[in-house]
């Protein structure tokens, strides 16, 4: 393993958050990874919000289907998609790769909330006066652990095939 592979093993989706802030920093170096994602064409199709405010993680958190921890995160990411880009979806997505990643080396946990095609992505982009050619792709909560645990995750012999797909 190196210490790419080890941050990338190490990540696993948390939604119980310690009151803790997250640096400034820290927040400024995992936005410069993320804008680093590959993108069509190097279009780069991307806003990026940061929110910490309180009353306005509440007020996203509620618009939410599965997102309410997002109300008691330190920092959620809005990842915002160029509609009128072919790829923005998959751009956006390489980008929230990065961030999640990039928190990780840092040791701050993350879990991504759904947000492209979300009925409620429209809210959120209206309550963060998000111009209208930019849709919702992601929101990810960030912060330190209140818990620390272990996600179990399927075997590789159960997931990964070569060549060609042979059934059990």
């Amino acid at each position: 393993m190196n210490i790419v592979t080890t941050v990338i093993k190490s990540r696993h989706s948390v939604r119980k958050f310690k009151p803790d802030s997250v640096s400034d920093i820290v927040i400024k170096d995992v936005l410069e990874c993320a804008a680093l994602a590959p993108t069509a064409m190097n279009l780069q199709p991307w806003i990026f919000g940061v929110i910490k405010n309180k009353e306005t993680l509440q007020k996203i958190a509620g618009f939410t289907e599965h997102g309410k921890f997002i109300a008691e995160c330190a920092v959620c990411f809005a990842i915002f998609g160029e509609k009128k880009e072919t790829y923005y979806l998959e751009d956006c997505c390489a980008a929230t790769e990065n961030l999640i990643l990039a928190l990780q080396a840092y040791g701050i946990t993350s879990c991504w909330v759904a947000g492209a095609k979300k009925p409620y992505g429209e809210s959120v982009r209206k309550c963060l006066d998000v111009p209208e050619n930019f849709t919702l792709v992601s929101l990810i909560a960030a912060g330190n652990p209140a818990e620390v645990s272990i996600a179990r995750k399927k075997e590789s012999k159960k997931i990964v095939f070569y060549e060609k797909f042979i059934p059990e």
